[in-house]
């Protein structure tokens, strides 16, 4: 081999190497799990999110984003608020019912953890609200896990009908996809594992997420958006179905008590502020 041929060779290699690093996420022996500041959402009247209740008061949620990381790849759980929203500084008013901030984009966060989101996995979205999605861009390799109703509601014909627009998420439509039809074991050995939980939308879904030292956790999506209206059952009232609502909250709650679960409720402020963020995790 000449001189030059081996230079050649040599430098493709190095080239190899380089595009294999900036393309893999750190390999973990054990499951973890990284919680995400996505931002918080003011809201003017809360009975919004339970009719006839505390009408006219005013509460703040959290928003919540996920990674998990697993030795057989990552899943990315919801991607909040859209980054952008950090740059305003007061943040930033939706209508006259939600105003939005975003303290430090996700993307950063996740850098900041040792995470490349080109390289996550899958994309997991409980379901397709602005904002669970809204950094969607950001995972543009990743296998998009979502119902085949949400999917449907979310890029069929009918999509106005749920209130969703495909042109605010055009880069989504260009993912892998996988749609599912049930409960779905994402790496196969029971520690992760998506539930199919549908009434906030047409294909609502949460999370549950089986840490060894930890223990068993489920992440809510909108299952409910905070403890008193989990404990109550209460069923927000831009909700799909209000039925298909409360049993899915009596069946995860069925789920969590055969299974020894803590239920993590994504935009409950107050119980959020006791769970540590990235870059610490959970195992």
């Amino acid at each position: 081999m000449s001189l030059k041929l081996r230079a050649l060779c040599a430098s493709l290699a190095m080239f190899a190497s380089t595009a294999i690093a900036a393309d893999t996420n750190p390999a973990v022996s054990s499951l973890r799990l990284y919680v995400f500041d996505c931002g918080t959402i003011n809201v003017t009247d809360i009975s919004l999110f339970s009719p006839g209740i505390d009408k006219g008061k005013k509460k703040t949620l959290t928003d919540s984003c996920y990674l998990v990381a697993h030795p057989k790849g990552t899943l990315m759980w919801d991607a909040g608020l859209p980054d952008e929203i950090a740059k305003e500084k007061g943040g930033k008013k939706l209508d006259d019912a939600f105003h939005v901030r975003l303290r430090k984009p996700l993307a950063q966060q996740l850098k900041e953890a040792g995470y490349a989101p080109d390289a996550v996995t899958y994309l997991g979205l409980s379901h397709m609200h602005f904002d669970h999605i809204g950094n969607v861009s950001l995972f543009p390799k990743a296998t998009l896990l979502m119902q085949t109703e949400e999917h449907a509601a979310a890029f069929g014909p009918d999509s106005a009908k749920f209130g969703n627009d495909p042109k605010t998420y055009p880069t989504l439509a260009a993912n892998p996809v996988t749609k599912l039809s049930g409960d779905h074991d994402v790496f196969g050995d029971g520690s992760v594992v998506i539930k199919r939980a549908i009434g906030h939308t047409p294909g609502h879904q949460a999370l549950f997420v089986k840490l060894p030292k930890t223990g068993n956790i489920l992440l809510s999506g909108d299952l409910a958006h905070f403890t008193k209206n989990w404990n109550n059952r209460r069923v927000p009232s831009f909700n799909f179905d209000k039925e298909l609502s409360v049993k899915a909250m009596e069946e995860q709650a069925q789920f969590m008590r055969a299974n020894k679960a803590t239920l993590w409720i994504q935009h409950d402020l107050e119980q959020n502020a006791k769970i540590r963020h990235a870059p610490k995790y959970y195992e």
